[in-house]
């Protein structure tokens, strides 16, 4: 109630007069009036003095104005706060993605994101897919972009929703043997392998018990390479360093070859894997996870070949 008199004193100290205030308000003049002497029947005070001319301010309305003024300034800027607070809540995004992904068309899309929505924080999570699968479960993301998990424990809740199918590639440095003709997988395999996905052991617990043999075993076998990091930058200084070779996705060559490597020529089909966002099951359905869903299928499909080739 003090509110909605402060406001009506405010607009009556501003018009001048109880009628320009009345129509500014969009109420009666002997409603104003009356609310008028009850504002000042509680402060116990006379806060307008009253004439033809119109109103004007006692010392103790020109004291409440100015500090009314300041509460009402105040007021408003809460307000603002609050609403900057609520739209980042709601526009803010966290996602995870493998390096590749960020490089062909997550970081475009995160640029566009941010100027539509100014206000709202973007965090995004540079690693590879088990590592990712850890942060969504711990709930520090909310998707993330990657190659599908083979072997995923049904019981980790996540949903796989499939952007693209892209190859294995092999790369090198300039002036590499594998450069001299085309390559085997045997040939090119009889060289030291470099991964930017490097295996850690916790992340065992992803997969189902009949998987942890054969591949996935694999997959956590320390042995395999000879050198490994979660940073592309530096297997690609590796690479370009020896004679190592880097297994990567092919829709990475003229971003590779720009750095410096050369892609070998392979005599056979390489293996196929399917890149797709992955979210929780119970989240996929929430109107912002299906907007961000939307984005980055079409940011995917302008640059990723279609996931059925």
């Amino acid at each position: 109630m003090l509110d909605k008199l402060l406001n009506q004193f405010l607009a009556v100290a501003e018009a001048g007069t109880i009628s320009g205030a009345a129509t500014a308000l969009f109420v009666t003049q002997p409603t104003l009036t009356f609310n008028m002497r009850k504002l000042e029947e509680t402060l116990g005070v006379q806060l307008l003095t009253r004439s033809s001319r119109g109103i004007s301010l006692t010392r103790y309305g020109e004291t409440l104005y100015e500090n009314a003024r300041l509460m009402r300034r105040l007021y408003d800027n809460t307000l603002s706060s609050i609403e900057n607070q609520r739209a980042k809540a709601e526009q803010g995004l966290s996602i995870g993605s493998g390096y590749s992904w960020w490089t062909l068309f997550i970081k475009d899309m995160m640029v566009d994101y941010g100027r539509a929505f100014p206000n709202a924080p973007i965090h995004v999570h540079l690693g590879n897919q088990l590592r990712c699968m850890d942060q969504l479960l711990s709930g520090d993301i909310s998707l993330f972009v990657a190659h599908e998990i083979e072997g995923l424990n049904r019981r980790t809740g996540t949903h796989f929703i499939a952007l693209a199918r892209v190859g294995q590639s092999y790369f090198v440095r300039a002036g590499h043997p594998l450069l001299d003709a085309p390559r085997s997988i045997a040939e090119i395999e009889a060289y030291p392998a470099v991964t930017s996905s490097p295996p850690e052991s916790r992340h065992q617990r992803f997969f189902e018990d009949w998987s942890r043999t054969g591949a996935v075993n694999s997959v956590f076998d320390q042995t395999k390479f000879a050198f490994a990091s979660n940073s592309l930058a530096a297997c690609l200084d590796y690479v370009g360093e020896t004679d190592a070779v880097l297994g990567h996705t092919e829709v990475m060559a003229s971003e590779f070859t720009r750095r410096g490597l050369r892609e070998v020529t392979v005599t056979e089909p390489t293996r196929q894997s399917m890149i797709g966002i992955y979210t929780l099951t119970e989240r996929s359905d929430e109107p912002r996870v299906t907007q961000l869903i939307e984005r980055l299928r079409a940011a995917a499909a302008a640059i990723l070949p279609p996931p059925s080739r």
